[in-house]
């Protein structure tokens, strides 16, 4: 087996550490041709489609990839924004407030990255480029609070293929979930609270996370339990009764049977069922994007208001909510608990001096310079 060639080592050089904020990924262009690309790699990861090989390769290509992409593209279209996708503005919005907020509590030497399992920036590339950069100490945030294999566990699966080309791999810590995690609770429950009193609060509140096949549960995932404890926290800190809020799973693909209740239709039952005002919420997106801009707030808005329901609100995603931006920098703090991200001026200037030190050494026995 052949490694990648290293960087040039430099004597001197102080060590650093990263973050970096890992999110699913988007096409480069809301376009049949970028949506197909984009498509075809996130739909040949094993980790998200489980079946065998050569099943998959002709429905993806015979069936999915000719006749999905045109259709997604109108849908990417209907919510593209002038500066690109929803998801990567969020997510570069997010990395950089992130660095901002660990520089207010004294990491200010560490460095934040943004990264995409699918599409660019790849994940791949952008480890390279903090290699390359000098830094030895890496920290992998997923922007996913719950785990689930197709998700967290896929960033994982590249992380270890990317490293296994590696001679000298840097120290890694990867987070796994942070579902439960005060923090992030909290920055969706101002978020909430927020939106109702900007615009009233509605009958019922529907917490709506991605699905996953059922059969991933059967076989020892926890997504399905870590989103219902997010519920279950979320409604605690809301102060709501059992009967307030349902929790729901959209963005069902093919004919086997997904976590359940769907968001679609339990959300047309509501309206049948005489609820008239609705609120939607989708905690486990940390970012708006196709998932929840065109299909809660206009898909499912629809399905709401066709069926007898009046008033449909989309509570937006956490984004660049003060709160949620805050709890990120907790979460990578603790994270990164005994590396020297915290340094004053005199702590840093002393790290330089050993570093020099050790440069001389290093030359003194003929180290090349």
């Amino acid at each position: 087996m052949s490694f990648a060639k290293e960087p040039p080592h430099q004597h001197g050089t102080v060590s650093s550490s990263a973050v970096v904020l890992v999110n699913l990924g988007t096409p480069d262009e809301p376009t049949r041709g970028a949506v197909r690309r984009y498509l075809k790699q996130f739909l040949s990861d094993p980790r998200v489609v489980e079946i065998p090989k050569a099943v998959w390769w002709f429905i993806l290509h015979g069936i999915i990839l000719p006749f999905r992409s045109g259709a997604s593209a109108k849908k990417y279209a209907s919510i593209w924004t002038r500066d690109g996708s929803p998801l990567r503005v969020h997510t570069s919005n997010q990395a950089m407030l992130l660095h901002e907020a660990l520089g207010e509590r004294g990491h200010g030497d560490v460095t934040v990255a943004m990264a995409m399992r699918y599409g660019s920036p790849a994940l791949p590339d952008v480890l390279a480029r903090l290699k390359a950069d000098g830094c030895d100490r890496i920290v992998v945030l997923p922007a996913y609070p719950q785990y689930s294999g197709t998700t967290t566990g896929s960033i994982w699966d590249a992380v270890f293929a990317h490293y296994r080309k590696i001679r000298n791999i840097p120290e890694l810590r990867l987070v796994k979930n942070y579902h439960d995690h005060d923090g992030y609770i909290e920055a969706l429950r101002q978020n909430i609270l927020a939106h109702w009193e900007a615009h009233g609060r509605g009958e019922k509140l529907v917490m709506s996370f991605h699905g996953v096949p059922k059969r991933t549960l059967l076989l020892g995932d926890p997504y399905h339990c870590e989103c219902h404890k997010t519920a279950r926290l979320l409604a605690a800190r809301l102060k709501l009764k059992p009967e307030e809020y349902i929790v729901t799973f959209q963005s069902r693909f093919g004919k086997a049977e997904w976590l359940q209740p769907y968001t679609a239709p339990t959300v047309a039952q509501l309206a049948k069922d005489g609820v008239r005002r609705l609120d939607v919420i989708c905690p486990g997106f940390t970012s708006d994007c196709l998932e929840t801009l065109e299909e809660i707030a206009m898909e499912v808005r629809h399905d709401f208001l066709s069926n007898g329901g009046k008033d449909f609100h989309y509570i937006p995603c956490l984004n660049e909510n003060p709160h949620w931006i805050a709890a990120l920098a907790e979460i990578a703090e603790q994270h990164m608990i005994g590396w020297p991200t915290m340094t004053t001026p005199t702590q840093r200037a002393l790290r330089q001096h050993d570093a020099d030190k050790g440069r001389e050494a290093a030359l003194a026995k003929g180290a090349p310079q």
